[in-house]
């Protein structure tokens, strides 16, 4: 069936940029909708709980079909800010993060979302309003190509060419997001085919397969590690949930067997098991980054050994080396390095068999894991909570911010150096307690953190941002302002970017070029967006200013924002 565009005039924007009066659409006849208020039902009927919005006149009738629905309709600032905290929702929730974004400028600004769900492995589904279908390839004012715009960084690029189909798309677009490898899915609206009247009923939704261990993958495994002498797993991604963690946790600690956590991506394995042996990534303790040499059985969950795990391609290479590789992707997209054996399972599924899995425990299993956990402890001890007499420094906030942190502390993080404290020190306790951006995508920090406290709301969410990274999305401090999410910002100002600097420093010494920086006060930016703020330059301020930031969100329920100046080449290891 081929549907029939309306005819309507195509609006010139006008020069003052005022919206062009647009066409009202008729009440449905019963049992009928619009196909814009049949999306919203669909993603009601997949349990999705907000959608996060730079609205557009070009989907305006999925935006009418928002209003008194279930799904809260969170109003962001920058289409960047929408779809980081659309990406970081997915991270959090076992569904799709929903993000809406308009035609052309919109989209493009919503692309760095995009690229990090692509590359974090994250379910996201982004719908992007579109010209009219009567209007395609005229240059139409807003006008750009979806499919090439998306095709290389998108799971599946869809456009919604017939009314009758809306249904059936989100769930097409859902199940895409989740199946296989996650990632993020882009579905195209045409803003005169979403206000064409359709049968209302609901697309089923599409179940998607976990996979799971074969009898031969589970005796390949059991054979593998009754051989090995230093096994150690390796979990990460996005697909897990709490009671699949909770059993991974249980199981390894019975068989004293480490795990470590895949680089930013702490939490699947709580941070105070006597099985956790800390962060694999860029950054990591020399004692962490030797356990995938001297390591005789690597088991990656939920990951694979890509290249900041192995140090751009450099480490486990070894095709001598045994690896064996748990992942619903066959593809293996983004491995590195030997494959002994691929086991095609979600996380939470190859747990389940796992657990049915018992071995010995072996004396070298334990002295293996207690001595990589002894590294793991002397890692993480927190520095000295006393301040000094000079500038502030992250490491008496961070003594002074984990030691009344409660035991469901989440923490979100962009990318920067500042990043580093989180990684060594913030005592992540649950799966998804660290929310970031592993494809080093900045600007993610505020946008995640207001994602994570609008899922959880009571929970103490912090995010650490850098001086650069936060100017990139920290205007969506209005956002949380607007629907009360109350994070604890900290933004750790070395006038610089830091990461930048340290590469420059290294194979261009003593010649700073691009990287310097000159910062407003945060803090008043933070009371401008009717948050609590602070600016803290000498660390004896630093405990008083964590107190007063803490007790603003408590008790008068607003974000708060500590503005720590520090020196410029501090580092946390």
């Amino acid at each position: 069936m081929t549907a029939t565009a309306p005819a309507l005039s195509h609006p010139i924007p006008a020069d003052d940029a005022r919206e062009a009066p647009q066409a009202t659409a008729a009440p449905a006849a019963p049992g009928r909708k619009s196909a814009g208020h049949v999306i919203v039902d669909s993603l009601a009927a997949h349990g999705v709980q907000r959608a996060y919005v730079v609205p557009g006149e070009s989907f305006l009738d999925v935006l009418d079909g928002l209003h008194g629905a279930d799904i809260e309709t969170i109003v962001c600032r920058h289409e960047g800010g929408a779809a980081y905290m659309a990406e970081a929702d997915g991270k959090m929730n076992q569904l799709p993060g929903v993000a809406m974004v308009t035609r052309g400028p919109g989209a493009a600004n919503a692309h760095v979302g995009l690229h990090t769900a692509w590359q974090d492995s994250t379910p996201m589904v982004l719908f992007v309003g579109l010209i009219p279908f009567a209007h395609r390839d005229r240059e139409a004012f807003q006008e750009f190509d979806i499919k090439s715009w998306f095709d290389t960084g998108a799971k599946r690029v869809m456009v919604l060419d017939h009314a009758e189909r809306a249904s059936e798309i989100v769930a097409e677009a859902m199940f895409a997001a989740m199946s296989g490898r996650p990632g993020p899915v882009v579905v195209g609206l045409p803003e005169d085919v979403i206000r064409e009247e359709v049968d209302a009923t609901v697309h089923p939704v599409i179940p998607v397969a976990g996979g799971g261990m074969t009898v031969t993958d589970w005796k390949a495994l059991k054979a593998a590690l009754s051989e090995a002498k230093k096994p150690l797993f390796v979990v990460g991604g996005n697909d897990w949930t709490q009671g699949g963690a909770t059993a991974l946790t249980n199981w390894l600690e019975d068989h004293s067997i480490p795990a470590a956590a895949e680089w930013r991506c702490e939490g699947t394995i709580p941070f105070d098991s006597p099985s956790y042996v800390g962060p694999i990534g860029y950054g990591r303790p020399k004692p962490t980054y030797d356990l995938l040499e001297e390591t005789d059985l690597l088991v990656f969950v939920g990951t694979v050994p890509g290249d900041v795990i192995t140090d751009g391609f450099l480490v486990r290479q070894d095709w001598n080396k045994k690896n064996f590789l748990v992942t619903i992707d066959p593809s293996l997209r983004g491995r590195s390095g030997p494959v002994s054996y691929q086991i095609v399972a979600k996380p939470d599924v190859f747990v389940r068999d796992l657990v049915m899995m018992n071995l010995p425990v072996r004396e070298e299993w334990k002295a293996w894991t207690e001595r990589m956990r002894g590294e793991q402890e002397k890692f993480c001890a927190l520095p000295p909570a006393t301040p000094t007499d000079g500038p502030a420094r992250m490491d008496t906030l961070m003594a002074h911010l984990v030691a009344g942190l409660p035991e469901d502390a989440m923490v979100t993080l962009g990318a920067g150096e500042h990043t580093n404290w989180a990684h060594r020190y913030f005592p992540t306790q649950q799966y998804a307690s660290m929310i970031s951006a592993r494809n080093g995508s900045m600007g993610y920090s505020v946008p995640s953190a207001i994602a994570a406290s609008l899922a959880h709301p009571g929970r103490r969410v912090v995010t650490i941002a850098g001086d650069g990274e936060f100017l990139m999305n920290g205007q969506e401090l209005a956002t949380a302002a607007q629907y009360g999410a109350t994070p604890l910002v900290i933004v750790m100002d070395n006038q610089e970017y830091g990461t930048i600097r340290t590469h420059q420093e290294r194979h261009y010494p003593q010649r700073i070029s691009g990287t310097q920086l000159k910062n407003p006060d945060f803090a008043l930016m933070a009371q401008a967006f009717g948050g609590f703020g602070v600016r803290v330059e000498n660390d004896s301020d630093v405990p008083a200013a964590l107190e007063a930031a803490l007790r603003a969100i408590d008790e008068d329920g607003v974000f708060a924002l500590v503005h720590l100046v520090v020196e410029q080449r501090v580092k946390a290891y």
